[in-house]
């Protein structure tokens, strides 16, 4: 138990307590027998004495831990809002993390990941808890995982879309945003347009113009806090404005 509660004690900050917390509690239990919350709090703590100040490693360790911990209790809503634990979305979910954190790290979170899961946790509680501290480029980042999962079994369902737009409503991300995000995963023949959050009546420069705002809102380096780990699905999401913007440039002539 020992290596598992010293990656969880460094990567608890604000998701320590709260419904986050409770439900990181309640599946720690689930298979470490006779594991309490005064046992999680007590890790907590200890973590925290070894640490004689706060600098910007201990600023990025935390925000880092919080996105961890928050993805996994997010993901584990969006996958049981079927009805059903599709496998395939589970190996997306391990996949990406073992492509983020590495084998060792992705075990102990997918440990961690299959006791949360059996748990009904309340998405808006969940919401309100992250939103109170995570800023709103790393919100942005959740949403754009979690259509990943549920597209990994090769198709997004209407209750899966809908239990994500619930969650972006909740995380205070605008209709735009969501839309944005959302059409980064499917293939239509607007998609290019809705990426840039604009229709296709716009002028040209007004299509260069929403292209510089969307590049300045999911620059890469707006997620650093949270470490190289997560800089990749943010160079996706950067990859998808700009094959758009390349799209509608192509299409228009411009």
């Amino acid at each position: 138990m020992g290596n598992f509660t010293k990656w969880l004690g460094a990567g608890l900050g604000f998701t320590f307590g709260g419904p986050i917390g409770a439900a990181i509690g309640f599946a720690i239990g689930s298979f470490v027998d006779g594991f309490s919350e005064d046992d999680l709090k007590q890790e907590r703590i200890d973590y925290e004495r070894q640490r004689n100040s706060v600098n910007q490693e201990a600023v990025i360790i935390h925000s880092l831990g919080d996105f961890e911990m928050s993805l996994l209790v997010l993901a584990s809503i969006v996958i049981k809002s079927d009805g059903k634990i599709d496998e395939k979305e589970l190996s997306f979910v391990r996949n990406q993390f073992v492509n983020m954190y590495g084998k060792q790290r992705a075990n102990s979170a997918f440990k961690l990941f299959n006791g949360i899961v059996k748990k009904d946790i309340s998405a808006r509680q969940v919401c309100i808890q992250i939103r109170q501290h995570m800023p709103h480029a790393s919100r942005l980042q959740l949403i754009h995982f979690l259509f990943g999962i549920a597209k990994a079994d090769g198709f997004v369902t209407e209750s899966e879309v809908e239990e994500i737009r619930k969650i972006a409503g909740y995380l205070y991300i605008n209709d735009k945003d969501y839309i944005s995000i959302k059409a980064m995963f499917y293939d239509e023949s607007d998609n290019a347009y809705k990426i840039l959050e604009i229709s296709k009546s716009v002028t040209d420069a007004e299509v260069k113009k929403a292209y510089r705002k969307m590049v300045k809102k999911y620059h890469p380096d707006k997620l650093q806090d949270l470490g190289e780990e997560h800089l990749k699905g943010a160079n996706e999401k950067f990859q998808r404005i700009q094959e758009a913007y390349d799209r509608i440039k192509k299409e228009r002539g411009m």
